[in-house]
């Protein structure tokens, strides 16, 4: 699948403020960038540095006043289905060094919180059986409604108003894997087919040796998920970090398919 990604962010900052990008797609074997281009006015020099994982990058910037941002990207997708529910959980011992704090609660994923509902709610299913139960569960019992939360709102919060929006269904997808022993984490991406098209958070579950993407929202195929950054919870994977104030202007992410849908 070849797929174009165009983005446009425009801001405003009334005092000199540091910025921290995260919007450039990250190279990896499953999305093969063929070409892409960052471009920012209104800001000082750039400067790159690595993500969580060694997956993708950031920006810096120091932006004052009018800012644009404009990201252009084309990339190819080769990613064979999986059907994780035939997949097994991987042993606790047996996990990477990398893989072991995606078992932990985090500032937005209090998995220590759900334990109990977790065994007794998918008692009997195991490994990727026991994802897509917990998956299913959350799009069955959660309304997806833009404006129902913010950037307060944790993994509880949404379980209890049982409504939120892509970084709420992930937020509580990681915690109930985590509550299960299975590492998770949360996973900025582009997402084609995604209505309406948008920056989106998916979680990556580690089954098996490797790491599945699982979408909670049911909004977007995984087979055209293009990862961005990934970290324990929204506080690592935002594409815009601003240590100040700003003013959003305008924003606008397009996906296009360039090859043949059929």
């Amino acid at each position: 699948m070849r797929l174009s990604i165009e983005v446009d962010l425009d801001y405003h900052f009334a005092e000199a403020t540091d910025v921290l990008l995260a919007v450039e797609v990250a190279q990896m074997a499953d999305q093969r960038l063929s070409a892409d281009r960052l471009t920012v006015t209104g800001s000082g020099p750039l400067r790159p540095i690595g993500a969580e994982d060694g997956i993708g990058r950031r920006t810096w910037m120091r932006a004052a006043g009018a800012c644009r941002a404009s990201y252009r990207a084309t990339l190819d997708l080769d990613r064979p289905a999986v059907a994780i529910g035939g997949l097994a959980a991987s042993p606790l011992p047996d996990l990477p060094a990398e893989v072991v704090p995606y078992l932990w609660p985090s500032r937005y994923c209090e998995a220590d919180r759900f334990e109990a509902f977790v065994d007794k709610t998918f008692a009997g299913v195991a490994g990727g059986a026991k994802v897509e139960a917990m998956a299913g569960w959350i799009r069955r019992e959660m309304d997806y409604v833009i404006g129902s939360s913010d950037v307060t709102t944790t993994a509880v919060d949404a379980f209890l108003s049982r409504r939120g929006v892509c970084r709420d269904f992930a937020h509580l997808m990681a915690s109930f894997a985590r509550a299960a022993g299975i590492p998770a984490r949360l996973v900025s991406a582009y997402a084609w087919g995604l209505k309406p098209p948008d920056f989106h958070a998916v979680v990556e579950v580690w089954l098996d040796g490797a790491w599945h993407l699982v979408d909670a929202t049911g909004l977007a195929p995984t087979g055209g998920v293009v990862r961005i950054c990934v970290g324990r919870d929204a506080t690592d994977i935002a594409f815009m970090t601003i240590f100040g104030v700003g003013q959003m202007r305008a924003q606008s992410v397009r996906v296009a398919r360039l090859d043949d849908a059929a």
